[in-house]
C-alpha cells in the first residue's frame, strides 16, 4: 500500500535573537522535521507501507496556503497514494473544526485515509467514534492557537508597561514569558 507523510514544524521557542536596543537579528529557525518524519518512515515500514512521498511544511497550521499541504491534498485527490500518516493531529491542521473534517471528508471520499502515530485513535479507516474524537481534537488544536496568541498579546502588553517593548515581536526576558 502506498502513503504519503505529512510533517508540518514551527518555530523553536528560542527563535528570536535580539540586539540590545530591541533589534530582531535573527529568526525562523524551525525545529528540525526528521524529528516527525523518522518516526513516521519507521511506522510506514512496520505497517508495510511504501512511502511514496514526503511533505514537509515550515508555516503556521492556521494557514489555510500551506504550499506542501496544498500540493499533498491535490496528489492525493489524484489517488498517488492510498494513505496518509501523520505525527499528530495539530501538524495536520490548526485551522478549527470545519476545515479539519473538510479536509478529512474530501481525503475520504477519494479513498485516501489518514492516520496519526501520536494519536493512535485517529485512523479514518475506522469510521464512527473517530469522527467525534476528530471534530474534539480539531477543536482543541484550532483552541491552542488562540491560547498561543493570547500569550504573545500579554506578553506584548507586559513589555510594554514596563517600557522594554521597542516594537516588532517581543523578545524573551529571563524568568519570565514573552
Amino acid at each position: 500500500m502506498k502513503v504519503a507523510l505529512y510533517a508540518r514544524v514551527s518555530l523553536t521557542e528560542d527563535a528570536k535573537e535580539f540586539t540590545k536596543d530591541g533589534c530582531l537579528i535573527k529568526n525562523k529557525r524551525f525545529q528540525d522535521p526528521e524529528n516527525q518524519l523518522q518516526p513516521l518512515r519507521d511506522w510506514a515500514k512496520a505497517l508495510g507501507y511504501e512511502v511514496v512521498e514526503e511533505y514537509v511544511d515550515k508555516k503556521s497550521g492556521a494557514d489555510a496556503n500551506r504550499p506542501r499541504f496544498r500540493k499533498m491534498l491535490q496528489d492525493a485527490s489524484m489517488r498517488r497514494f492510498n494513505g496518509i500518516l501523520i505525527w499528530k493531529l495539530d501538524r495536520f491542521s490548526r485551522e478549527g473544526i470545519v476545515p479539519t473534517i473538510s479536509y478529512i471528508k474530501r481525503l475520504r471520499d477519494r479513498g485516501v485515509f489518514l492516520k496519526s502515530l501520536s494519536d493512535s485513535w485517529i485512523d479514518t479507516e475506522n469510521e464512527g467514534v473517530t469522527d467525534i474524537i476528530m471534530a474534539v481534537m480539531a477543536y482543541a488544536s484550532a483552541e491552542e492557537r488562540k491560547n498561543i496568541s493570547q500569550r504573545t498579546k500579554a506578553g506584548i502588553a507586559r513589555l510594554k508597561r514596563i517600557g522594554q517593548w521597542k516594537g516588532g515581536r517581543p523578545r524573551k526576558i529571563k524568568g519570565g514569558a514573552s
